[in-house]
C-alpha cells in the first residue's frame, strides 16, 4: 500500500514539475525563413496565390488534390478521410495567408507569405512563416521544441523550389 500510495504521489510530482517547466515556452510560436528571388513581385505573388501553381513548388503538394469552393481554386486537400484543407484566407498585393481547414481539424495552423521589395524591381524577398498557438498542455509546449526541425526543412524546400520555378519561368521569358 505505501508503494502505491508513494508512485502515486511521485507521478503526480512529476506531472507537476513538467507543468511547471512547460509555462517558461512560450504558447505562441512563429517559424519563418526566407529568400531572394530575382523575378517581379506580380510573378511571384502569382505563384504564392494560386493554389494551382502550389503543385510546382510546395513540398508535397504534387500529389495533392486541389481543394475547390463554388468552383474556384481556393487552396489544396491535406486529408481526404478528414476533409481537411490548406486554403487562402486572406490576399493582397503583397502577402497571401492560408489556414487549415476543415471537420478534423484539430489545431489551427495558420501560414503566410510576405513579399517585401528588393534592392531593383527585379529582385524580390519572400517570407514564409508559420504561426503555431498551444494550449497549456505541457506534452503540446514539449513537442513545440521540434517544430522548427519539423516545419524549417519543409519550408526551406518549398523556397528553394519556388525560387527555382519563379526564376527558370523569368528565364524563359527574357
Amino acid at each position: 500500500m505505501r508503494f502505491i500510495k508513494l508512485a502515486i504521489i511521485s507521478v503526480i510530482l512529476i506531472f507537476l514539475l513538467f507543468t511547471a517547466i512547460s509555462l517558461f515556452i512560450p504558447s505562441h510560436i512563429r517559424i519563418s525563413k526566407a529568400t531572394d528571388i530575382s523575378n517581379t513581385k506580380e510573378a511571384v505573388m502569382d505563384y504564392i496565390s494560386n493554389p494551382v501553381k502550389w503543385k510546382e513548388w510546395y513540398p508535397g503538394a504534387d500529389s495533392l488534390p486541389l481543394f475547390f469552393v463554388d468552383g474556384k481554386t481556393k487552396g489544396i486537400m491535406l486529408d481526404s478521410i478528414t476533409k481537411a484543407a490548406l486554403t487562402i484566407t486572406e490576399k493582397n498585393d503583397s502577402s497571401v495567408i492560408a489556414t487549415n481547414t476543415g471537420p478534423g481539424v484539430k489545431r489551427q495552423l495558420v501560414t503566410g507569405w510576405k513579399i517585401i521589395p528588393g534592392q531593383n524591381e527585379n529582385m524580390v524577398t519572400v517570407q514564409w512563416y508559420m504561426d503555431f498557438k498551444f494550449r497549456w498542455y505541457p506534452w503540446e509546449k514539449f513537442s513545440s521544441l521540434f517544430y522548427e526541425n519539423i516545419y524549417g526543412t519543409e519550408m526551406e524546400k518549398g523556397l528553394a523550389n519556388l525560387k527555382r520555378v519563379a526564376e527558370s519561368g523569368r528565364s524563359s521569358l527574357n
